[in-house]
């Protein structure tokens, strides 16, 4: 009897995208508190290549081969044994960690605490969309920062998949968000909901907005550096990893918090939640099958993809 074989993306050794290849691999087996899902898309983030090209590795002790992924959405096709509250045809989503063997593929083994219903009304793609980068604004915004209602909050790379979710985020909560773009991305984040928007390629940021807050940086290097002359005594500058930068937060009234993106149920629940209520809308850039994964980390590497998150059709490519 042949062995059932799954297409999915695996790099054999770190490097460029071009290590990128499409395998047929066993069909994975749920465990005991698995749930094996049919894969129908999953997001591309900046993590993925930086893992792929090695990069990663002091945190994340990858060693090739490596099936990449963080996050997807699709279809219970079993359940394991001990698993409740889910069943075979549930639309779901989940996510993985970098040190997983992840969800570039068209069939996935997670335990069920790294899954959750998918928001109804949302398509596979919007709800791959939402995961990651949903999951990073919560943490950011909320874990990290507390944002509240009548907070003055700036999000750094406001167009992107995790800032554009930390403005909507922000906005709900009822914070007054400014955000940085490039001045072609203006009418996309003003779409957001966005009080104020600071082109950064005309304005410096720092001469247009003051007293805030809260800053949330997704960029990091001097845009970070000068995040500190906008924030009030004893506002707060939250960062999430990006480029490297110097913490000269010492003898300021300001304190530096990372925002450490960690995954669980409860935040994944109330991420989707927000969805599914129409409070959080997904950012989908482009999509692209999955045969073409090595294309979507050329354009995440190139700095190429500022709106929202490019997105894996895992279960349409040609073979």
């Amino acid at each position: 009897m042949l062995e059932a074989r799954v297409k999915a993306i695996r790099f054999d050794r770190f490097g460029g995208p071009e290590e990128l290849k499409l395998v047929d691999l066993p069909d994975p087996e749920p465990g005991p508190d698995e749930l094996l899902i049919e894969v129908h898309a999953v997001s591309v983030v900046p993590g993925d290549w930086k893992l792929r090209k090695g990069l990663l590795t002091g945190m994340f002790p990858v060693r090739p081969p490596k099936v990449p992924g963080r996050d997807g959405a699709g279809i219970v096709r079993a359940t394991g044994a001990d698993v409740s509250g889910f069943a075979v045809g549930d639309r779901v989503c989940f996510t993985c960690q970098h040190v997983d063997q992840g969800s570039y593929a068209q069939l996935a083994a997670r335990p069920a605490a790294d899954v959750v219903a998918a928001p109804d009304g949302l398509g596979f793609v919007e709800c791959a969309a939402i995961m990651h980068a949903g999951v990073c604004a919560w943490i950011a915004a909320v874990e990290t920062a507390g944002v509240k209602a009548g907070d003055k909050v700036l999000v750094h790379g406001a167009a992107g998949a995790i800032g554009g979710m930390a403005v909507q985020l922000c906005k709900h909560l009822g914070a007054e968000v400014s955000g940085t773009c490039s001045e072609r991305n203006r009418e996309h984040v003003a779409a957001l909901g966005c009080d104020r928007i600071i082109p950064y390629d005309k304005v410096a940021f720092e001469t247009a907005v003051s007293g805030q807050d809260v800053a949330i940086d997704l960029v990091g290097g001097e845009v970070h550096n000068r995040s500190y002359g906008v924030l009030r005594p004893g506002g707060l500058l939250v960062w999430l990893i990006a480029d490297k930068f110097e913490d000269r937060s010492a003898g300021l009234d300001i304190e530096v918090r990372q925002a450490m993106i960690v995954d669980n149920q409860e935040i994944l629940n109330a991420v989707v939640g927000l969805a599914g209520a129409g409070h959080l809308r997904p950012l989908v850039s482009r999509v692209l099958p999955l045969d073409r994964a090595a294309e979507a980390h050329r354009v995440l590497e190139a700095g190429e993809n500022s709106r929202g998150r490019l997105v894996l059709a895992t279960q349409r490519f040609s073979p």
